[in-house]
């Protein structure tokens, strides 16, 4: 337990969150991707993920699975049969099959135009709310260059997550959080007119 301990003598809480991260179309195209195919450029096989997925929730009722990309989980969504469907339904509905971010990407956010960044991500959340009767609660945006003051105003409360988790901050940030055990933190971004308490993201 000593080892879990930070330099402040405070208990660190791991979480370990079974997730996805399947970019549709970036070394490859998204079929190639979805049914695994030019595997010389990369190894990817998305249906492979969530078939696979899929057997294992069914297998054990201890076991949850996050999926993030609702552009792949469609296409694998419409080859299933009607009993599969009825358990995708049922895992959703247990919380033990969710969705965090749900957009049809997860998209990047230093050099994304803020109308796309919206699109996508309705596109994502309609597709899971007409199928599943579910829109994501938490941001997952563990691939972005850069952060955006968009995605803390409008791409986060904005759409209704109560969180937003994120990769890639700068080192020295990263440094003083780990010293600190101060992972958590509230993002104010600035606006034009100087108001930073619109679209606080936690």
């Amino acid at each position: 337990e000593e080892n879990l301990r930070s330099s402040t003598g405070r208990t660190l809480n791991v979480h370990l969150v079974p997730h996805t991260h399947d970019d549709p179309g970036w070394l490859k195209t998204v079929d190639q991707y979805y049914y695994g195919l030019n595997n010389t450029i990369q190894e990817a096989n998305v249906s492979s993920i969530l078939d696979s997925a899929l057997i294992a929730l069914s297998k054990n009722p201890k076991r949850t699975f996050t999926y993030v990309e609702t552009k792949f989980f469609s296409m694998w969504y419409a080859t299933l049969d009607a009993p599969s469907k009825s358990l995708v339904k049922n895992l959703v509905d247990s919380k033990r099959f969710s969705f965090a971010n749900g957009g049809w990407c997860m998209h990047d956010e230093a050099n994304t135009h803020y109308i796309g960044m919206i699109d996508q991500t309705t596109l994502g959340h309609a597709f899971l709310k007409k199928e599943l009767g579910v829109v994501p609660t938490v941001g997952w945006q563990i691939d972005p260059f850069g952060h955006s003051a968009t995605q803390a105003s409008i791409m986060t409360g904005g759409v209704g997550f109560d969180a937003l988790y994120f990769g890639r901050i700068h080192h020295r940030d990263l440094e003083s959080r780990r010293e600190d055990a101060e992972c958590e933190g509230l993002w104010s971004p600035s606006h034009a007119d100087g108001r930073g308490e619109v679209g606080s993201t936690f």
